[in-house]
């Protein structure tokens, strides 16, 4: 049912009393700059923080994606929440009287509040009773289990709320509908109790069980696990999906963790609760559990909130089980890691154990130090690629190749694709470093089928541009760079949808202005992307004071008949452009190390041969890739 119109004063109170800071640090890591908080920013995806919230202004601002507003309009933006429910949500957060616009709608209107509200209130109550039970004659077998099964402490005890469901079978039923007065409705709703099949009546989800508290990050108990003291199956049972719980959105602990993540800007995902809370008690406070499902991409990026440098550990068991659920955890996040906006680890710990275990014998301090050592997601698929298979045999040497090259395939930037080809090139060369390069070069023709493995003469400029110009005159002709590049800067700044796509693609190819008047231009265009008002009108500002540095490229401020008709194929020219820089720099890079390369002793420096090696046939690829791809001709450019 829709949202009743909020009164101007509720929303206005809103306004003064949620303080941009402390919404935003909910769900990003701030860190304090000058005046202002900076972070990576949660609309897309950076590794360089650009986010600023400042404090005083009320106001966030991304000089990446240009996202800004205020408190209500990150919520909304981040959740894809309507406006109203919004305001409502910190209404009730900052204890702001919430007024409509029509009083005959108030009624309605707290109805909607209030189911939320009172499912929350009955799981706390609930909460409170199983705590209680815990401590009662009842739950002495509960206690026990807790301290002698699982070394806990009554501090951690206390901490996560533990408890105990009692035996019968309407015990919470009776405690909350008929002492507390709750409706059966209300305790079905949030999965407490289920209607009997025959007979009328209700009967407790939760019976003989050691109980714990799932809450969300703001520390509210959304739903429970219950761990049996009896051979009952199954071992854990949690809560069904309600309003406010779903299991593949929740991390359980995450509400204590996210301190720890932030300070140690790495999150530890474990498979147990007893292992989450094991680590807490521990002092390894920046561990949160999946609930029992695979973990989820949208689990990651929640835990990634909390980290700057996005760095994740998934510690499940080393068992045949435990790997499975790391390869369906990796499976699940693999767009992230592939692209590396996630550094994943993976850790299986020694014999078997899981964290739970390993610390009843190990310190905190090595728990730590394996942490530390913990290999990268792609060594650690490498490893369990070659695990127990012997390469000096055909069939595996075969099997084993084909699946490397099917993991390697997958990861989008080059330098690390790079990195592993290398990497696995030196395992299947068995030590002998002689074959090597061979290796390289094999595993790249499979990664790019139509690339030519052997080595070849540089492709042309002439051949990649379609015929239409010498090599000697892309690398040796200033004036088509030039051209190029002020086409790139006059489509920018004139062009205001295309803007992101120049951004993409320059970003994508890791390429730069090559003249040093346009490297110039591009840094006042980035540094005045949050100014208000029209980008041309804030450059030609700039160029009063700095008239002397705009001098050369002053006339890109303006659109003449000549230049507003170079850009009306404006996709195909971007795009022009950019490859024309690109095949300049490729070029050079390819000439560079390929000098280097023929430099080099390989006798006497191996590691430095190999390495310049793999850096000209990388460019040489990239090179055919242009050539493969002729899309465009030179003439998009004059």
């Amino acid at each position: 049912m829709q949202i009743p119109r909020l009164h101007p004063d509720t929303i206005e109170e809103v306004k003064l009393r949620a303080d941009i800071v402390d919404v935003v640090s909910e769900y990003v890591v701030l860190r304090k700059r000058g005046k202002d908080f900076v972070g990576l920013c949660p609309f897309h995806d950076e590794k360089t923080p650009s986010f600023t919230v400042s404090q005083t202004k009320q106001m966030y601002y991304c000089f990446g994606c240009q996202a800004g507003g205020n408190a209500i309009k990150f919520v909304m933006d981040l959740g894809k929440r309507q406006f109203a429910e919004v305001v409502l949500d910190l209404a009730r957060r900052y204890q702001v009287p919430v007024q409509t616009l029509e009083p005959e709608q108030r009624q309605e209107l707290q109805r909607q509040l209030s189911l939320r509200e009172q499912l929350y209130e009955v799981l706390a109550s609930t909460a409170h009773f199983y705590q209680h039970a815990l401590k009662q004659s009842q739950g002495q077998k509960a206690i026990e289990y807790l301290q002698s099964n699982r070394y806990l402490r009554k501090e951690t005890i206390e901490q996560f709320g533990l408890g105990y469901a009692p035996a019968g079978w309407e015990t919470l039923h009776r405690y909350l509908v008929e002492d507390k007065r709750y409706p059966a409705q209300l305790l079905e709703k949030a999965g407490l109790i289920k209607p009997r099949k025959e007979g009328g009546g209700y009967y407790d989800v939760f019976r003989d069980r050691l109980m714990i508290p799932i809450r969300d990050v703001q520390g509210r108990v959304i739903a429970f696990g219950g761990r049996t003291l009896t051979d009952e199956q199954p071992k854990y049972l949690n809560s069904p999906e309600t309003e406010l719980f779903s299991k593949g959105k929740t991390l359980f602990a995450l509400d204590q963790a996210k301190g720890g993540i932030s300070q140690r800007d790495q999150a530890v995902v474990v498979e147990g609760y007893f292992d989450a809370i094991a680590l807490h008690a521990a002092g390894i406070t920046n561990a949160v559990a999946s609930l029992g499902t695979a973990l989820s991409l949208e689990q990651v990026r929640q835990v990634l909130r909390y980290s700057e440098s996005k760095q994740l550990v998934l510690n499940f068991d080393a068992d045949k089980a435990g790997t499975n659920a790391a390869e369906r955890a990796i499976s699940e996040i693999a767009e992230l890691a592939y692209k590396g906006e996630v550094q994943l680890k993976i850790l299986n710990l020694p014999d078997g154990k899981d964290a739970d275990e390993y610390l009843y014998s190990h310190t905190p301090e090595d728990y730590h130090q394996l942490l530390v050592n913990a290999p990268l997601w792609l060594d650690w698929q490498i490893q369990q690629i070659i695990k127990d298979r012997d390469l000096k045999q055909a069939t595996d040497f075969q099997q084993v190749t084909q699946q490397i090259v099917k993991l390697l395939k997958n990861i989008a930037n080059s330098d690390t694709r790079n990195y592993y080809v290398s990497y696995c090139a030196e395992i299947l060369s068995l030590g002998d470093t002689r074959l090597i390069p061979l290796r390289v070069e094999n595993l790249l023709t499979q990664i790019a089928p139509t690339a030519t493995a052997t080595y070849s003469k540089p492709v042309s400029a002439k051949k990649a541009w379609g015929g239409s110009v010498s090599p000697s005159s892309i690398l040796s002709d200033r004036s088509l760079l030039e051209h190029a590049e002020a086409l790139l800067l006059r489509i920018y700044m004139h062009c205001p949808e295309q803007r992101q796509a120049i951004v993409d693609e320059l970003e994508e190819r890791d390429l730069q202005f090559s003249l040093s008047h346009h490297r110039f231009l591009w840094q006042q265009i980035l540094e005045s992307t949050m100014a208000q008002g029209d980008l041309v009108s804030t450059l030609q500002d700039r160029y009063l004071e700095l008239s002397e540095e705009l001098g050369l490229v002053s006339h890109l401020f303006h659109l003449n008949e000549k230049s507003k008709k170079e850009i009306l194929r404006t996709p195909q020219v971007v795009q022009a452009a950019i490859a024309c820089m690109d095949l300049v720099m490729r070029e050079k890079r390819y000439r560079h190390f390929l000098e280097l390369w023929q430099q080099t002793d390989p006798e006497a420096e191996p590691e430095r041969y190999q390495s310049y090696y793999q850096a000209f046939y990388t460019e040489k690829l990239k090179l055919q890739k242009i050539d493969r791809q002729r899309l465009f001709s030179i003439t998009e450019l004059l």
